[in-house]
């Protein structure tokens, strides 16, 4: 497939471009930026006008839970990958914490070769640091490098026992790989499932304390130092926390850190309804957090944002706050989320965007980098900044509509994704 993408403004710190230009794709790579772009093209291209609209390297998602095997009804790798193009993510990272967990290469192996056939974005696999992820076992961390994991985690719980930690991050640095930890002192957080404060006192709620986070946070940057394992830390949602990261960078330890949207945007004054949409992992925190989540983000202590996109079915949602499960959907409200609440409100340009949503969180994992260059691989997200998104259970590809922001009206939105040079989404729809 050959595309012209004509007129839209280019917008990727890598390469320095922010202005309005030309993009020809051909042979899944870029062929030619500006002036030659629409020279070089053969006649048979597919143009798309690209005027009014961002232009940016392809966004990735590094965590995402596609739920496939074991909870197809929630989510699959074909239904998740749909909703990373509408959201207009080009590449997702696959969390392990599937059923079976994704611990030896043959799993990896098997999401692989799903993802080939029923993808429509790129899938890279996250695989488990111990067996089963029950911290006990280091899991099969070499065959499944082998097999094509680009990084190690056993999101959903931490690991409690230090030691066990240790070996873990001395065995993956030896692969050069990054491991993803999940901060939790399940000790601390109990039945915890609010953050601890006025507000889970007032609505009768377990709660949650900040300092589960903060002590993990704490410990797992100091196994960072001691064993020189690249580190990446996983939705961080308290002051705390980034102010222990900001000194870790300070202190020149290879730590990276995420923030997701629903921590950025939310604050636990939305819990009031009891909306089990927004019972989070880590849980909705005060509003200074989020303020201080906001400033790490601008001033680079936390690298990127990322979905935590968590599926699940509508009656699992429909129970008691305490006993229902965890997590939003987020891989098609970031975009908006972070257009709205960031670009339009003046606090990020499109720069900005590009950073946290491509260029970071490619570095933090070590995933390719993707640029606005000739000769570079073709992915590459187009956003109408300006589109109107109402945030209805009709609105989404993904097979579970557990929202945290059902109801939100929003502004930007994904029109055109190509991925290895083809399009995935085309004015808006998937596959079409």
């Amino acid at each position: 497939m050959t595309l012209l993408l004509r007129g839209g403004r280019l917008v990727d710190p890598q390469s320095g471009r922010d202005g309005i230009a030309d993009l020809l794709v051909k042979d899944a790579r870029i062929a030619a930026v500006g002036e030659s772009a629409a020279a070089d093209a053969p006649k048979n291209a597919t143009v798309i006008d690209c005027t009014g609209m961002i232009v940016l390297p392809g966004l990735v998602d590094v965590h995402t839970h596609l739920r496939e095997p074991g909870r197809e009804d929630e989510e699959t790798v074909a239904s998740g990958t749909r909703a990373a193009a509408h959201g207009g993510f080009t590449a997702v990272c696959a969390m392990p914490n599937t059923l079976p967990v994704c611990d030896t290469g043959s799993h990896v192996r098997f999401l692989v070769e799903r993802a080939e056939e029923q993808g429509v974005v790129r899938v890279y696999p996250v695989g488990a640091l111990t067996a089963r992820s029950k911290g006990e076992a280091i899991a099969e961390i070499g065959d499944m490098v082998a097999e094509g994991a680009v990084a190690f985690s056993d999101d959903g719980s931490d690991i409690a026992d230090s030691g066990m930690m240790r070996r873990v991050m001395d065995y993956a640095r030896g692969f050069g790989t990054t491991v993803i930890a999940h901060c939790e002192d399940a000790a601390l957080v109990g039945k915890g499932v609010a953050n601890e404060g006025v507000v889970s006192t007032r609505m009768g709620l377990p709660g949650w304390p900040a300092a589960a986070e903060e002590v993990m946070v704490a410990r797992n940057i100091r196994l960072a130092e001691l064993t020189g394992c690249r580190l990446h830390l996983a939705h961080i949602s308290t002051a705390g926390s980034v102010a222990l990261v900001r000194d870790s960078k300070a202190r020149g330890i290879g730590v990276t850190a995420e923030v997701t949207p629903h921590h950025l945007f939310l604050t636990e004054d939305a819990l009031e309804t009891y909306d089990t949409n927004r019972k989070m992992n880590p849980p909705l925190r005060t509003a200074e957090d989020a303020a201080a989540l906001l400033d790490g983000l601008l001033d680079g202590t936390i690298d990127c944002i990322a979905t935590d996109h968590a599926p699940h079915a509508a009656h699992e949602k429909e129970l008691e706050f305490e006993v229902a499960p965890f997590g939003t959907t987020g891989l098609e409200t970031a975009l908006p989320l972070v257009t709205t609440h960031l670009v339009h409100a003046g606090k990020f340009d499109w720069a900005g965007v590009a950073r946290v949503l491509s260029i970071a969180p490619r570095a933090a994992l070590g995933l390719p980098a993707v640029a606005l260059e000739a000769g570079n691989i073709a992915d590459i997200t187009v956003l109408d900044p300006d589109a109107s998104i109402s945030v209805t259970r009709e609105f989404f590809e993904s097979r579970s509509r557990n929202s945290a922001f059902l109801g939100n009206e929003l502004k930007g939105a994904a029109r055109e994704v190509v991925v290895d040079g083809k399009l995935v989404l085309r004015d808006g729809t998937v596959g079409a």
